[in-house]
């Protein structure tokens, strides 16, 4: 096998593999694009494999496929010709021209005797070149409108073109000058093989090379998208989006942010083609959206008729659409919108997928970055909040230390001289309102410790049963029957003023909350090495709902009356504190309208 032979095999494989390529994508997706592609190729497949068929086999050629042949070769330009008005119509009279050309052709061949007069090939070739050079040069200008990977495709078929035209003018001077075969089918070989690398690079490029060529174009997107997050508003970072959207792809782009309220798809600037805002519909965006999954529509007015109207008016041939979504959460949509549709579909809307991607990364960033600057807000305003009850809460304690003093002064006067003139009644009210004042304001000053760690102090051995039984003893309590259940002393390491004021405020919302004469039950005991607290009333109970939440700052269960249980809601947070910076753990246990039950476990050791 010769070099020459080699270069010819070479070449039909490709034409071959082409068109079974281009059929392929013909069938899975028929759009008139498509189709001419696969008409195109087909013919030259055709004309390469009957050849290849006859010469190695060493067949004779029979009259009518010869007239097929020379048929299917003469309409090539043609197919060409409608290949280049799907991707920019051209002029009416060119293409009637180049069809009564090729009728012209079929004619001469078809009516002037062999062997055919070298004039009557010239003119043909003529003609094939002629039409040839213009599909190359309208590929040309197609490719310099066109940008991102069509750019490049369209260049390497604007090669393709010419390098064909080439070869059918150098065919067609072989046939003039015999004396020069041997050079010209050197030339006609390596044409050929030329112009077929560039088709096939151009309609059936390998994944590799589209990679490649997609590489730059995602680059610039994302040097442009780097700076995104850090602009001011969501606005901004979709307006630069879908500007860097339609600059990759040559076409308008549009962005749709999902409105989980509203249940609809904003679109900020949708140019007329769709709604600004579109919910449960017929629209294209919507289905991508709810499906998500990557569409390409060649016919919109087709798919939705109802907006018919709106794609005729700003001229939209085709869409290609693409979910926006990070992770399983759904942000949006981008679509892009051509007046061609795109023979390069498949891979044109592999790359809008991938903007949508990189699209997803910005605006999940910027979603992070204000939910940052949220927490910071909440916690700048947590600690002003904080600082300000401190340090009203210090202001506050020692005149309601002075006032408490002189109420329960005049509280023991009025009851050791009741001939003086005084409201026993009155000064036992503010005795009682100031004792409950200074109460909130001790529990204000506590939380504040407790935020910054410096609640609990030293830790000595302390009987909880000891402490459990002073609290149960206490004559406040004695509208109700608190009892005490255990074994023996249970002795630990505790901080044992906030141990009982642990203890003290459970029992103290067991009673409020309970009726009068209920029983309170304390009981402390050891279990696995931990020293166990549980106070249980037969009160309220707290709903299900609010069981999780009952430790937090600031928070009252929903069934509680604030007319008549008062309270800021800091009592279990403080106890809940106390507890953990122990190194043990508070949790409770209720039924709605039956009671409560609080469990505190602490280590016996002053370990966790």
């Amino acid at each position: 096998m010769t070099a020459l032979q080699l270069v010819g095999y070479v070449n039909d494989a490709i034409y071959v593999l082409i068109a079974v390529i281009v059929a392929a994508q013909a069938l899975r997706a028929p759009t008139r694009p498509r189709l001419d592609v696969a008409l195109y190729f087909a013919g030259l497949a055709f004309i390469v494999l009957e050849s290849l068929i006859t010469t190695s086999f060493g067949l004779a050629t029979d009259p009518v496929v010869d007239d097929i042949v020379i048929g299917v070769l003469l309409a090539v330009p043609y197919l060409l010709l409608r290949l280049v008005d799907d991707f920019a119509p051209i002029r009416t009279w060119v293409k009637r021209a180049a069809e009564v050309g090729l009728v012209a052709c079929v004619a001469a061949f078809a009516l002037v005797p062999t062997p055919t007069p070298p004039p009557l090939i010239l003119g043909i070739v003529i003609y094939f070149f002629a039409v040839s050079a213009y599909n190359a040069t309208a590929f040309v200008r197609f490719a310099a409108r066109s940008t991102g990977v069509t750019h490049r495709r369209m260049q390497a078929v604007a090669a393709g073109s010419f390098l064909l035209g080439a070869t059918l003018l150098a065919v067609g001077f072989g046939g003039i000058l015999p004396s020069a075969s041997g050079a010209i089918d050197g030339i006609v070989q390596v044409l050929g093989l030329a112009a077929g690398l560039g088709f096939f690079a151009g309609f059936a490029p390998p994944t590799a090379l589209l990679r490649a060529w997609e590489e730059p174009e995602l680059r610039r997107f994302l040097e442009r998208a780097a700076r995104l997050p850090r602009l001011e508003d969501t606005g901004a970072i979709v307006a630069e989006l879908e500007d860097g959207a339609a600059r990759t792809m040559g076409a308008g782009a549009m962005i749709g942010l999902w409105d989980q309220n509203a249940r609809v798809l904003r679109f900020a600037n949708p140019h007329g083609v769709v709604p600004p805002e579109v919910g449960e519909s017929a629209f294209m965006v919507w289905r991508v959206f709810r499906q998500q999954r990557a569409l390409f529509v060649g016919d919109p007015q087709r798919a939705n008729p109802a907006n018919a109207a709106a794609y005729r008016q700003h001229d939209v041939a085709a869409m290609l659409i693409a979910p926006i979504s990070a992770g399983d959460e759904r942000l949006g949509v981008l679509a892009v919108y051509t007046s061609q549709r795109p023979i390069f579909s498949e891979s044109d809307l592999e790359l809008v997928q991938l903007l949508a991607d990189q699209a997803a990364v910005i605006l999940e960033s910027r979603s992070l970055i204000d939910e940052a600057a949220r927490v910071r807000a909440h916690e700048q305003a947590t600690r002003l909040k904080d600082d300000f009850l401190s340090a009203a809460a210090h202001d506050l304690k020692t005149p309601l230390t002075t006032l408490v003093a002189q109420a329960q002064f005049l509280e023991r006067r009025a009851e050791q001289e009741p001939s003086a003139p005084a409201d026993l009644g009155g000064i036992r009210r503010i005795v009682k309102e100031a004792r409950r004042l200074s109460t909130l304001v001790t529990e204000l000053l506590d939380a504040s410790r407790l935020e910054r760690g410096a609640l609990v102090g030293e830790r000595e051995p302390v009987d909880l049963v000891a402490l459990a039984r002073e609290v149960a003893a206490r004559e406040v309590y004695r509208s109700h029957r608190v009892t005490l259940e255990a074994d023996g002393p249970v002795v630990g390491q505790y901080d044992g003023r906030r141990i009982g004021q642990v203890i003290e405020n459970l029992v103290e919302n067991a009673v409020k909350y309970s009726p009068e004469s209920s029983r309170v039950r304390i009981a402390v005991g050891r279990d696995n090495g931990l020293a166990r607290i549980a106070i249980a009333d037969e009160g309220i109970g707290i709903p299900l709902e609010d069981l999780s939440q009952v430790f937090e700052r600031f928070h009252r269960a929903s069934n509680v009356d604030d007319r008549r249980f008062a309270g800021m809601g800091l009592g279990l947070f403080i106890c809940k504190g106390i507890v953990e910076q122990h190194g043990g753990r508070i949790w409770v246990e209720s039924t709605l309208g039956t009671g409560t039950t609080f469990h505190v476990s602490l280590p016996l050791e002053g370990r966790a």
